[in-house]
């Protein structure tokens, strides 16, 4: 007996006839609430004329001079007799009737010809009858109306007329937000039309009416894109209206995490049993994997291999394929097809025909365990020697990756000061900008610039706020440069340079690092306390501790008192979305957030990369086609973990700070340089194996973790800290002023000097006795102190932009009462 398979919202049905949108689909469109205009009448929808004229006086702009009055009864009488001419039990069918909505050209035709009146006048007494029919709630206009109708009081006055108090609240949060003026307009009109179309109050306002006015808009324009106003109408609206859980639209309005048969469905197969394989095959898999990949996995097995065969192969219903269709769709996959007809080499075919190889393996597998399975246990179409490729390709990307590392990491010094000089220099502009009063002038790096204000940036705006917005324009050219924007932009492009080369995490690491990630750790034998750095699980799932360099606690420092002081000293709390696993986390202090128009926000993935090939752009790098380097923020990743195997650090060291199950992963992180460093890493390896005989690639024992953090402790000098590699002992007989190793602490220049001071003065002593050989010997010394001097100095003068002290990292106590944050 033949048995079905059974799952969750399965059906018989044609797939093809339920087709849902594309996987890679982020935003839902609510297409199903589309209403084009309000059947349902107002509550004055059968009022008559001489009680509409009695209502205009209530209207707050109802004018005081008679004259005006007048024009405002001429328009109603106008309009409602017009109205009247058309069949309907009330006048919002009459509204509908007369096609009202559909263009605004019969305005023109309710003007009297005869009336002395210029045309503009006489537009505006129907404009005021329209405003009253509105206003008094009349009739409900839809949103094709209140889009194209263009009326000066219209959402002013209903504003006064319906919510006041409610509408002031918005506005208060508006000014709480410092929004500027036209982001304020248009969100206050996106509420008003709400109000005037669905004719509720704003409290009784829904999550439907807003989704409904958004895909209208959506379906009136064709561009897939929100109205504007509407994402902050829906922050200024949370809290008063009924919203859900949601805060923002967008968040509202995200697809998530799509169930299976969704996925599958998408792509519309026709053969219903192998729709169903399918699905019931990738439910199995989906717990084992994080979705993003499942995804990818739905693409290629579904995607790539199976809606490929259908369309060639119309009517075929068996996973058992002839070997002619095999071979057919394996020539097919190795090339992509253009829409212009244009072809070009696949460069993922291996891994999808590896994937479909594995799916025919798991169906023979599973039937040994499971007899539901046994009627799809059928020969495998991808042969051993259709994959036999893979180790090669593999091995090839491995060599692209290494070659990136060797043209790429000799620039990082150049890439590291370019993005440290334009931080600096943005902000010296900043504050010469602050400085100077709005429409003075500026002279910065040999340019003259002079400041202006926005169009928004009304008297009533400047006197909300402390201090205009940083705008500049070049006198020169005429552009206008956002000075604010372009100094966070490249003060966080310095900060990710800076973090990325010196913890070597994955981008979506990097953006979820958190305040409260800084915890401290007690030396075991010292007692003395160490920043480290919490990393939270990512792709591997599992969570790890780095150490906190120096130069990474200056970083991290700087980017806390950046966030403390735009934000009342406090770090924000902001959520970020994860476009892999396509969920939103919970609001968190994150370290890596700016403010984009009102609220914070964590960067995405592209924004990194923006930042990060803007810097290479300015540094003047080019490659050897004379082209600007693409540096992405993998590669630091790449960079790291090559400069910590050429400083001696273990490889299972490194694969535990980077995050790395496998080691064979950490390997092919790890660039060669030349035949020396392998020589000279594989005579380190014999060494340590000769010592502890205990197979290398291993996970590190306690005792061994415990001596690398150690390491540390040793290198802690008179003037500072000994930067030799891990595991090697002295070579330069401890004469630390001479060796380039030492790493001087600026709060030891006054030891320095003394120390310099002391050179002189023992070399005048040798020169006055004839010591001729101690002569030579001291002013080596001499000489290396001066320069280590000269250093101390250098870094001195480059942090004078920062606070003289030391900024306290401000490391978060957690405790069982309360959450820190």
């Amino acid at each position: 007996m033949t048995e079905t398979f059974a799952h969750s919202g399965s059906t018989s049905a044609p797939p093809q006839l339920k087709r849902t949108v594309r996987p890679g689909t982020l935003l839902r469109r609510h297409d199903d609430l589309v209403v084009d205009v309000a059947v349902a009448g107002g509550e004055r929808d059968r009022i008559l004329l001489g009680e509409f004229l009695a209502l205009l006086p209530s209207l707050p702009s109802w004018p005081k001079r008679a004259h005006l009055q007048q024009r405002h009864r001429d328009g109603a009488a106008a309009l409602l007799r017009w109205l009247g001419t058309f069949p309907g039990d009330g006048w919002q069918q009459r509204w509908v009737a007369a096609r009202a909505e559909d263009d605004l050209d019969w305005i023109e035709t309710l003007t009297d010809p005869a009336d002395p009146r210029s045309t503009r006048v006489r537009r505006d007494v129907i404009n005021c009858g329209i405003n009253a029919l509105i206003l008094l709630r009349i009739v409900r206009p839809g949103y094709r109306f209140l889009n194209n109708y263009k009326s000066r009081t219209l959402y002013t006055d209903i504003r006064k007329l319906v919510c006041p108090k409610l509408f002031s609240v918005i506005e208060s949060r508006a000014d709480h937000l410092e929004i500027n003026n036209f982001q304020r307009t248009d969100a206050c009109n996106v509420v008003s039309k709400l109000v005037l179309h669905t004719g509720r109050a704003i409290d009784e306002l829904t999550v439907d009416d807003l989704f409904t006015y958004r895909a209208w808009y959506q379906r009136h324009t064709g561009n897939g894109k929100s109205p504007t106003g509407l994402s902050l109408a829906w922050e200024l609206l949370y809290g008063i209206a009924d919203l859900g859980e949601h805060i923002t639209l967008k968040d509202a309005v995200r697809y998530g995490q799509r169930p299976t048969l969704e996925l599958v469905d998408a792509y519309g197969i026709h053969s219903v049993a192998v729709r169903e394989v399918l699905i019931r095959y990738l439910d199995e898999r989906r717990s084992s994997v994080d979705y993003g990949t499942f995804v990818e996995l739905v693409g290629r097995l579904v995607g790539s291999f199976w809606t490929d065969i259908e369309q060639h192969h119309p009517g075929i219903d068996s996973l058992h394929l002839p070997d002619d269709v095999a071979e057919g769709w394996k020539q097919r996959i190795r090339m992509v097809t253009s829409k212009d007809g244009s072809t070009r080499p696949r460069k993922c075919s291996l891994d999808i025909v590896m994937c479909v190889r594995s799916f025919y393996r798991d169906l023979q597998e599973w039937s040994l365990q499971d007899p539901a399975w046994a009627q799809w246990s059928v020969p495998n179409p991808i042969r051993k020697s259709d994959v036999g490729g893979q180790t090669k390709a593999r091995r090839t990307t491995t060599a692209e990756m290494h070659q990136r590392v060797r043209e790429r990491l000799p620039h990082l010094p150049i890439l590291l000061d370019t993005a440290d000089r334009h931080r600096r220099e943005q902000a010296a502009l900043l504050a010469a900008v602050d400085a100077a009063p709005v429409r003075a002038t500026i002279d910065y790096a040999g340019r003259s610039y002079r400041r202006v204000l926005p169009r928004y940036f009304t008297t009533a705006r400047r006197r909300r706020l402390p201090s205009p917005p940083h705008r500049i324009e070049d006198v020169v050219s005429g552009e206008v440069i956002d000075v604010d924007k372009t100094e966070s932009d490249a003060f966080w492009a310095w900060a990710s340079i800076e973090t990325l080369r010196h913890t070597g995490v994955r981008v979506e690491e990097l953006l979820e690092i958190s305040h409260l990630g800084l915890v401290s750790y007690t030396l075991p034998d010292t007692g003395e306390l160490v920043p480290m750095l919490q990393i939270v699980p990512s792709k591997s799932h599992e969570e790890r501790l780095l150490l906190v360099s120096p130069e990474l606690a200056s970083v991290l420092a700087s980017m806390i008192t950046r966030l403390r002081a735009q934000n009342g000293g406090t770090v924000p709390l902001s959520a970020r979305y994860d476009p892999h696993e396509r969920v939103a986390g919970p609001p968190l202090p994150h370290l890596f957030q700016h403010r984009v128009g009102w609220k914070w926000v964590v960067p995405a993935t592209t924004t990194v990369q923006t930042w990060l090939t803007q810097t290479v752009a300015r540094s003047g790098l080019t490659d050897a086609t004379g082209n600007p380097p693409h540096y992405t923020p993998h590669d630091f990743r790449r960079m790291f973990a090559t400069e910590a195997v050429t400083g001696g650090l273990p490889v299972h060291i490194i694969g535990r700070l980077l995050g790395h199950k496998n080691l064979n992963t950490t390997q092919a992180y790890m660039a060669v340089f030349d035949d020396e460093l392998v020589r000279s890493y594989r005579s380190f390896l014999d060494a340590r194996r000769a010592v502890r005989p205990v197979a290398e690639y291993r996970e590190p024992t306690d005792e061994e973790w415990r001596d690398f953090q150690q390491h540390f402790e040793l290198r802690k000098l008179e003037l500072g800290t000994c930067g030799r590699p891990y595991g090697t002992p002295c070579k330069h007989e401890h004469a630390c002023i001479r060796c380039p190793s030492l790493r001087v602490d600026p709060r030891a220049r006054r030891r320095l000097a003394e120390i310099t001071a002391n050179l002189r003065d023992r070399i005048d002593e040798a020169q006055a006795n004839g010591w001729t050989g101690e002569v030579e010997g001291l002013r080596v010394s001499l000489k290396a102190a001066a320069a280590k001097l000269v250093s101390v100095d250098r870094m001195q003068q480059r942090s004078t932009t920062q606070a003289e002290s030391p900024v306290d990292l401000g490391v978060p106590v957690l405790t069982s009462e309360e959450h820190p944050w």
